[in-house]
């Protein structure tokens, strides 16, 4: 194997594939990743048996070939190489020689036949996305999956087809978040759990996330400025293709495998309240600020806010704790009988730090029932939070 290729092209496609590379592998050479050059284009992959991602760049290929190598050893070279192309090719079947006008780094591999075989997916039923609501749809949904795979249904995000939309639905039982995306290509009935992890990277890939992906490594972050000079701009839409227990989600030159989540997931729809006494609205900039304000004090107890309602004010307090207590009043619009109830300062914060509109649409129960939150802006978008208990006066 013997080929020339741009140093950004490599880092950006390396980066990008070793974010399927877990901390703990199951096997050595799932700490590689599988490099085949044919053609007019050289195929980067990398897999932990559960996540798979498949890239490819344009290069100059003399020779055709592949090799297996330690992605922190390649990317270490590609990374603080400041030579704009660099030529790669394989010595005594599995070293890798990479060679730029001031660098000269030889990379012990191994194989390509000794690594994992990633196999595509079964093509059941296949339909596009625009990656504009796409990115929004998940902007807004992943955050609220469980971290934890104790129930591992919770730790992904719950895909269906209904009445033209796709929805996207994620929630760890404290807190739900879905969004709706109208879906204009025809398709079957799509049900499916897709697991949280796959939806972050796909996030990355995307490139215009709203967030940086918490799996960004150091040496990402500080290559920061070199990465955003190499990206491409984002694709116009994204193919997802489903079989009975993978997923394929295609965006450009780039493709990344899952395998899906079994099980059922909830059926949530019942715990959103039908009805409501009280809808606020409130700016989103104001209730953010005084939130992260409190919750230096709600954190002591359970991150507990009481919230009360009523004559176009918002009241706000916080639980007597050792060391002190806050209280805030906010300026509303109060539609509705006066309310009460008790909010996760901590999980409201997630919210809205996710949110772009100026104002929120909060729809009361009363203190025992989840807490819904809408953006007037986008009504695709609902979240719900489930309530605390009322800490009494």
């Amino acid at each position: 194997m013997k080929f020339s290729c741009q140093t950004n092209d490599l880092l950006q496609s390396i980066q990008l594939v070793s974010r399927a590379i877990s901390g703990q592998q199951a096997l050595p050479i799932l700490g590689n990743i599988l490099i085949e050059a044919e053609g007019k284009r050289c195929k980067v992959s990398a897999t932990d048996l559960e996540l798979s991602i498949i890239t490819s760049f344009e290069a100059s290929i003399e020779n055709e070939g592949t090799i297996t190598v330690p992605s922190k050893a390649i990317l270490n070279f590609a990374q603080y190489n400041s030579d704009p192309e660099v030529l790669l090719e394989t010595s005594e079947g599995i070293q890798l020689k990479c060679t730029s006008k001031h660098a000269k780094t030889m990379i012990a591999g191994e194989a390509a036949s000794e690594y994992p075989t990633i196999a595509p997916v079964e093509k059941e039923d296949v339909f596009s996305i625009e990656s504009r609501p796409l990115i929004e749809a998940l902007h807004m949904v992943t955050f609220a999956s469980a971290k934890s795979t104790l129930r591992p249904v919770l730790s992904g995000v719950y895909l269906r087809a209904e009445k033209g939309n796709l929805i996207f639905v994620a929630t760890d039982s404290y807190r739900l978040s879905e969004y709706r995306i109208p879906l204009k290509s025809g398709s079957k009935d799509i049900s499916c759990i897709i697991p949280a992890k796959v939806l972050e990277e796909l996030k990355s890939v995307l490139g215009k996330g709203k967030e940086d992906s918490k799996t960004t490594t150091k040496e990402e972050s500080e290559d920061d400025d070199k990465k955003k000079k190499a990206a491409p701009p984002p694709a116009a839409s994204v193919e997802i293709t489903l079989s009975s227990q993978q997923i394929e989600i295609t965006v450009g030159e780039t493709r990344l495998l899952s395998r899906l989540i079994e099980g059922k997931f909830p059926d949530y729809q019942q715990i959103i309240p039908k009805d409501k006494k009280t809808t606020i609205s409130v700016p989103t900039k104001e209730l953010t600020t005084v939130v992260k304000r409190m919750h230096y004090f709600a954190k002591e107890i359970n991150n507990n806010l009481t919230f009360s309602f009523d004559k176009g004010e918002m009241g706000i307090t916080t639980p007597q704790t050792q060391m002190g207590r806050d209280e805030a009043h906010l300026e509303v619009s109060v539609d509705g009988g006066s309310n009460k109830i008790a909010l996760s300062s901590s999980y409201l914060l997630d919210f809205l730090t996710h949110v772009d509109g100026n104002k929120i649409e909060i729809n009361i129960t009363d203190s025992m029932h989840p807490a819904v939150f809408h953006l007037p802006s986008d009504d695709n978008s609902l979240h719900l939070i489930m309530p605390l208990r009322l800490q009494e006066e």
